[in-house]
């Protein structure tokens, strides 16, 4: 039989272990920051900021958008990797951060496959292959047709963007033969392209399709898996027999890797239904980003088959951002 000393002392654990448990923060208590690799005013930026305000609404706590750019966005990478694991520092991740980065530098301070964890998906922008009007390719295949005989140039926003690593894919798996030139974004691309400048230039859908919507250039190409409802009329190359060439740029959020289970599904769960908004849907169709919902372990899965894609290739090309 138990004395009673021995029930005191139970009593007494029992009644310390409520206000314990009750003493636990409820996350979060206070501000977060959202760190994100790139200059104020660019895609990410954008999109982290519209983001961020139904994040403080939902959260009851100010999500501030914190810009570090610099070395192809390695510098936010080590920010964030090297932050606590309380749920309170996030990383804009995109292609380049979670897939490009290991493969395009030989020394990286951050190994993102391993000090960072994915909570979710934000979007993805279909890309376009344009030419001029009266460019004399009346479509894609006409185009991988006269390559044969003289390789046109193509433009691409920057060195080991999206738009550039998923043309080079493209001309390995249609014959195409092209010439890269870079830019320093899309929209120099496109002014050299209505100069006469370049040939052809892969773009985005954010800033391709008012382009292509009022004729100023011509789609042959969409890499996306179906057509873009924001250019219903340019053919994926799927359609047009190339069922493996399918590319697109996209953003996520990520946070450290020891951050704990409970605290990735809040994000998400968060992360989720800021995106589901009916203004950023809004936003995103305007654009011709694709939202699709993923889980944290639906996006980990995702990145990991991006890398068995996309890191191949970048070491076939040979391309490096450091020596």
């Amino acid at each position: 039989m138990l004395n009673r000393r021995t029930l005191a002392l139970g009593a007494l654990g029992t009644a310390m272990a409520v206000p314990l448990a009750q003493a636990q923060p409820r996350f979060p208590s206070h501000p977060i920051r959202w760190v994100v690799g790139y200059p104020p005013g660019g895609a990410s930026d954008l999109f982290a900021r519209l983001i961020a305000a139904h994040l403080s609404s939902r959260f009851g706590q100010p999500v501030v958008v914190e810009n570090r750019p610099g070395g192809g966005a390695v510098l936010a990478t080590e920010t964030v990797a090297r932050a606590p694991a309380d749920g309170y520092t996030l990383l804009h991740v995109d292609n380049g951060i979670l897939v490009y980065n290991p493969a395009l530098y030989a020394r990286l301070p951050v190994d993102p496959d391993r000090e960072l964890a994915g909570i979710g998906f934000i979007g993805r922008f279909p890309l376009f292959l344009v030419v001029k009007p009266e460019h004399p390719a009346a479509d894609f295949a006409a185009l991988v047709r006269a390559s044969r005989t003289r390789a046109p140039n193509y433009g691409s926003p920057a060195v080991a963007s999206p738009h550039h690593l998923a043309m080079e894919m493209v001309k390995r798996r249609t014959g195409l033969e092209a010439t890269h030139v870079p830019y320093r974004g899309g929209p120099a691309a496109m002014q050299d392209l209505l100069a006469g400048n370049v040939e052809s230039v892969v773009i985005d859908c954010a800033t391709g399709t008012p382009f292509i919507a009022d004729g100023r250039v011509k789609a042959l190409a969409c890499f996306s898996e179906a057509r873009s409802p924001r250019a219903p009329n340019v053919p994926t190359l799927r359609e047009l027999g190339h069922a493996n060439a399918v590319a697109y740029g996209w953003q996520g959020m990520s946070v450290p890797a020891a951050t704990p289970a409970p605290l990735v599904a809040t994000l998400n769960e968060a992360l989720r239904a800021a995106v589901a908004q009916p203004d950023i849907q809004a936003r995103f169709r305007d654009l011709g980003i694709e939202s699709p919902v993923m889980s944290p372990a639906e996006f980990t899965a995702f990145v990991a088959a991006e890398n068995t894609q996309w890191r191949a290739l970048i070491r076939e090309l040979g391309i490096r951002l450091d020596s």
